[in-house]
């Protein structure tokens, strides 16, 4: 286990992108701030509690910004880290002494990978989930600052392009996702929302047809191929919860339709 008297990495910077967090951001600070050289928080401006006095209390430069989505605020962290590699951790994340251990290992001792993937455990209601596509869950989190950059097209379920090979890692995160009920609905629809505009903005059309097939294969690619009933009762639920915000999608996409045509009318 990483002695909390360890050096901070000189290389490693940790980002953290947060808003209205102060029941989280703490643990997930604690586990990183003996392991970075600094810590740098990009808070929504629309933010109200104490998330940011909280990262000043662990000693990380805190920056309040505009929200202009996720891939963009992970864009401008970039730009704000001094670190010559970036560890984006998530508020209601925490890396696992594992995870610490190695990251140390593979930055002290020199790599020439561009990024590494890191698997993650997600509890849903406390419990750590096996399948259904939350497990091994893994996201490219841990890259070299000059040779990564965010798609800031895609609103949601972002992902870094990396100039440069990747590799992995073995140590986990940990992944507080989903502790109530309201939370889980209020984070799905938003995500199926964003991912409507993202289909419009592509010009995805609209089909019927997609109003029973995308919820039936969304289930059926959570539940069976991804083993979703490892999880039981549980495993159930959260896959027709999945299936069902599909269905959510769709009819927000449709929704959006009129504005598509309103603006070929337009030109």
């Amino acid at each position: 286990m990483t002695s909390p008297r360890a050096e901070p990495i000189a290389a490693l910077s940790v980002a953290i992108i947060a808003s209205n967090e102060e029941r989280h951001i703490g643990d997930a600070l604690s586990s990183v701030v003996n392991l970075a050289s600094e810590i740098v928080a990009v808070i929504d401006s629309r933010s109200r509690d104490a998330t940011a006095a909280i990262c000043q209390d662990y000693g990380a430069r805190v920056y309040v910004e505009p929200w202009r989505g996720f891939p963009a605020q992970r864009n401008r962290a970039l730009d704000l880290c001094a670190g010559a590699w970036v560890l984006f951790l998530d508020a209601d994340e925490r890396v696992m002494p594992d995870l610490a251990d190695e990251i140390r290992a593979v930055l002290t001792g020199g790599t020439d990978r561009a990024g590494f993937w890191i698997p993650r455990h997600n509890l849903f209601f406390g419990r750590r989930l096996q399948g259904g596509g939350w497990y091994p869950d893994e996201q490219l989190r841990l890259m070299r600052r000059d040779r990564a950059r965010y798609n800031e097209a895609r609103l949601v379920h972002e992902f870094a392009m990396l100039d440069g090979p990747t590799d992995r890692m073995r140590g986990h995160l940990l992944h507080l996702n989903i502790e109530r009920i309201d939370e889980l609905w209020r984070k799905q629809r938003s995500y199926a929302i964003q991912e409507a505009q993202t289909l419009f903005l592509d010009g995805a059309p609209v089909r019927w047809r997609s109003f029973i097939g995308a919820p039936a294969r969304e289930f059926y690619r959570r539940f069976v191929t991804l083993h979703g009933y490892r999880d039981g009762a549980l495993g159930l639920f959260l896959c027709a919860t999945m299936a069902y915000f599909e269905v959510v999608k769709h009819v927000h996409l449709k929704g959006l339709t009129p504005c598509r045509r309103d603006l070929s009318l337009r030109r």
